[in-house]
């Protein structure tokens, strides 16, 4: 799939609380059951809350011709990458991988040498093939489920680019 991978902005908020919420509903619903994936996202998340925790990281967006399609977001102060997700019918297209490069390259021009994460079971795959390692599988309880995720990490070598 063709995308142009762009800076997010706040008028984005919106579309992406709805790709969150389709990805976890639907994306994920091979890999989390009905209620696991209610306590992730029992709704659309809320606008406010939704832009600022969006704007406080480095969180870029992958344009489709008809909106965005996906986004990812990474704390540069910690390298820890928050979100990371995808419409479920651009899935598998490469829009991840497009997203994630970009990610990883301000990455390393921050002088990062290590980046964090918490991968849900379907992300861990596409983590895996970037070059992350899984450092241990925990399960987060969230509504009062709990739900199994991986703490994954990748150590940006120099002179390297992302996979």
């Amino acid at each position: 799939m063709n995308v142009l991978v762009r800076s997010y902005a706040a008028g984005d908020a919106p579309a992406l609380g709805e790709i969150f919420h389709r990805a976890v509903h639907e994306g994920a619903a091979g890999r989390y059951s009905a209620k696991e994936r209610a306590a992730w996202s029992p709704r659309v998340p809320d606008t406010l809350k939704w832009q600022d925790r969006l704007a406080e990281a480095e969180t870029v967006v992958a344009e489709g011709p008809d909106g965005p399609v996906g986004f990812m977001s990474l704390y540069l102060d910690r390298g820890y990458l928050d979100l990371a997700f995808v419409l479920p019918e651009a899935m598998g297209k490469g829009v991840a991988t497009a997203l994630y490069a970009v990610l990883e390259t301000r990455a390393r021009a921050a002088g990062l040498t290590r980046l964090t994460t918490e991968a849900s079971l379907l992300a861990e795959p596409f983590f895996a093939r970037q070059g992350w390692q899984i450092v241990k599988r925990q399960r987060v309880e969230r509504l009062g489920v709990m739900i199994p995720n991986a703490v994954m990490q990748k150590d940006l070598v120099a002179g390297e680019a992302a996979a």
